[in-house]
């Protein structure tokens, strides 16, 4: 089976995310006699279209027969979006991450202004053009076929019994949406809130100091009095918990890359980065894969900015390479 009933006419659609960390994403469909509802869907993949399919299939829905709500702009959430949902049919996202899909930047333009903070980590300019080689982001990410709603902060979906508000918690990306329940108490959290690993937090070339936002985001949704969580991987838990377990896990992080730069004045992002700690099993920083030191770099990058906009570091450049010293 590759569906479960998580709350009454929800279900959990497990979809294999292959060859990646993340293992699976889950995908909900709440099921409503007046047309159903499916949130997030998978890599633009076969792996992943397989399980789509399979899962729809086993609860009596078909492609082109739901609308679709994404809760964030990654690949592995949106990539089969286009793909899936039918025509007369509405696919929705949060209005800023819709800017990023499909706004007036060009795809080459955002990945410029990202690569140069890549470039002033201290990657070379061959690393930072093979980074789309070690990721299926690109290749994954949906064609653009349709077009994207864009929903605001308040936006009421009501379906399948259920009065969902939507609730903007940018940080993991510019527009991240999670989906509230207030009566049922009942909150599809994305990849704002997951309970057995910790949501990347990176640099976004259109968007300072992202660290700051994801913070202020979880400490925004530690109020709501969620009993049933329902997150886009792995398993659920504790909401609040939770939430002080990763506002401390980003304490720690922030006061390691002071002691490192501490201990080192003068190091570069890249090289921060390879004296953090991971939790992956690899001997060394050489042993990490190409991937996971791409996702590395980025969220040294993230906290760093949180640290020069809170002035406990500053930057020197040399060339095109910042370089970091306490204050």
């Amino acid at each position: 089976m590759l569906t479960e009933e998580v709350a009454a006419n929800i279900y959990r659609i497990q979809v294999t995310l292959p060859n990646n960390p993340l293992k699976y994403l889950n995908s909900y469909l709440i099921k409503d006699p007046d047309g159903s509802l499916l949130i997030d869907t998978g890599f633009r993949m076969d792996e992943c279209r397989a399980d789509l399919l399979a899962g729809l299939a086993e609860l009596g829905e078909s492609p082109g027969g739901v609308d679709i709500f994404l809760t964030h702009l990654h690949a592995d959430h949106v990539g089969l979006a286009a793909e899936i949902v039918g025509e007369g049919r509405t696919m929705m996202i949060g209005e800023t991450d819709r800017d990023w899909l499909v706004g007036t930047i060009t795809s080459q333009e955002k990945w410029n202004r990202n690569a140069e903070k890549y470039l002033a980590a201290g990657m070379s300019r061959e690393a930072i053009d093979e980074m789309p080689t070690f990721s299926p982001v690109r290749e994954a990410a949906p064609i653009i076929l349709g077009d994207y709603v864009g929903v605001s902060e308040g936006f009421v979906l009501d379906i399948g019994g259920y009065r969902l508000r939507c609730v903007e918690t940018p940080g993991h990306t510019p527009g991240h949406m999670c989906l509230w329940d207030e009566e049922k108490q009942l909150m599809f959290t994305g990849d704002h809130v997951l309970f057995d690993i910790t949501p990347n937090i990176t640099v976004w070339g259109n968007m300072d100091d992202s660290l700051r936002f994801y913070l202020d985001s979880l400490k925004a949704a530690k109020p709501y009095p969620v009993k049933t969580a329902l997150p886009g991987h792995r398993m659920t838990g504790d909401f609040a918990k939770r939430i002080d377990d990763l506002l401390s896990h980003h304490d720690r992080r922030l006061e390691g890359v002071l002691d490192i730069i501490g201990g080192a004045p003068g190091l570069c992002g890249v090289d921060i980065a390879k004296r953090m700690k991971w939790k992956i099993r690899a001997d060394s920083w050489e042993d990490f894969p190409e991937a996971q030191k791409i996702f590395a770099i980025g969220e040294c990058l993230s906290h760093l900015e949180y640290l020069l906009r809170e002035k406990k570091i500053t930057a020197r450049k040399d060339g095109d390479v910042n370089h970091y010293y306490l204050i």
